[in-house]
Order: C-alpha cells, then structure tokens, then sequence
C-alpha cells in the first residue's frame, strides 16, 4: 500500500504524514528539505536556481518510488512526483524563472522517470486557501520561506486544482485544510478516517456491483 499527501507550501503534507505514519505504524518517506543543497539558494535567486531544484526534487522522489516498490511495505508518502512535474516546474517556467530550454530538458527526464513507475493507491489532497496557506508557513519558522510572494502560492493553487480535476492516476481523496486545526490531532484523524472509510466503502459497491 502506497499513500500519498499532496498539497501545496504550507497545507499540512508533512504533519498529516507523521500522523497517518504514526497511527498505521507505516514507514514514512518525507520531502528533503532540512538537507536540500538547492532550496536556500533557490528562494534567494529562483532564476538562478529553479532547474537544479526542480532536477533534484525530481530525483529524490523518483527514488523514494523506487525504494517504495522494492521494499514491499506499507508507505505514506510526503509530496508526490507528478506535484514537481504539472505544479511547480511548470510555473516556474510561466514565470520566466526556467528558460524553455530547461523546461523541455526536465519534461523530458520526467517523462523517461514516468515510463516506469505507478501512481500511488491513494493520494490524499490537503486543499488550503492562500491565507491559512500564509498562516501555518509563519507557524513553522522556517527562514528562507520568509521571501515566498502572496502571488506565488496564488498561483501554485490554481495550478493544484487544475492537476486535481484532471488526476486519474489511482483514488482520490480531499481534504479541506481551512476546517482543520493540525493541533488537534484526534480531531483531524477522525475527519480523515471518515473520508478515508466513505471512499472505501464506494469501492467496495462499486465492485460489489461490477460482480452482479
């Protein structure tokens, strides 16, 4: 079983983790960043730096995959590879930070990584305003997010949604992250279970029904 948390800057992908992680006694696979060589660099001069992160985040997860499908055991997972490749390397292009020079380069490199892995069983989606967004990325402290732009997570959002409309890559299932206080954590286990055993239960008629 593969789970995983999909959202953007500051949604709550990393606390939700630790939770699902902490309660299923599942192996966990966390987004690298306290030992990222790029992401300092990168909110300093994105530019300068948007290909070699994009290129190292693309790698990391691809990995993580890998690892995921060899070891045989239960993972969630902390950020997927498809969120590099149709939400962030994609605006950082729009926004002239990658040439399209680079931009092709690593859609091609995706696309050879895409060819030989599998979407996760189920990925959940923490869907959060750009306000509560702001609020839990000034919670956590860390200093080179100071500098993200309002417009910058806008953006991711909108891009976020679009990738959710069209995302068929296995089961789906959002969570609204303005509802949720992280700090309550039998509170925010107990709406994800209730989502998570309603999806459970529509596929279990579904195929009860393709039985008939």
């Amino acid at each position: 079983m593969h789970i995983a948390i999909a959202g953007n800057i500051g949604s709550g992908k990393t606390t939700l983790t630790t939770l699902l992680s902490k309660h299923f006694k599942w192996k966990a696979h966390y987004e690298d960043v306290e030992n990222n060589p790029y992401l300092n660099d990168f909110y300093k001069e994105m530019q300068r730096w948007a290909f070699n992160l994009q290129v190292y985040f693309l790698n990391s997860r691809f990995r993580q995959i890998v690892d995921i499908k060899n070891s045989g055991e239960k993972y969630i997972q902390d950020r997927t590879i498809y969120e590099d490749a149709y939400i962030f390397a994609p605006n950082l292009h729009a926004m002239g930070l990658m040439s399209s020079r680079d931009f092709d380069n690593y859609k091609e490199i995706f696309n050879l990584m895409d060819s030989f892995i599998e979407g996760p069983d189920l990925l959940i989606y923490l869907r959060a305003s750009v306000p509560k967004l702001v609020e839990q990325i000034q919670k956590r402290g860390r200093d080179y997010e100071n500098s993200i732009r309002l417009d910058y997570l806008t953006r991711l959002n909108e891009r976020y949604e679009a990738w959710i409309d069209e995302y068929k890559k296995g089961d789906l299932l959002v969570i609204e992250v303005d509802e949720i206080n992280f700090s309550d954590t039998d509170g925010v286990l107990a709406k994800v279970f209730s989502k998570l055993w309603f999806l459970l239960q529509s596929k279990f008629i579904k195929r009860a029904c393709s039985t008939v």
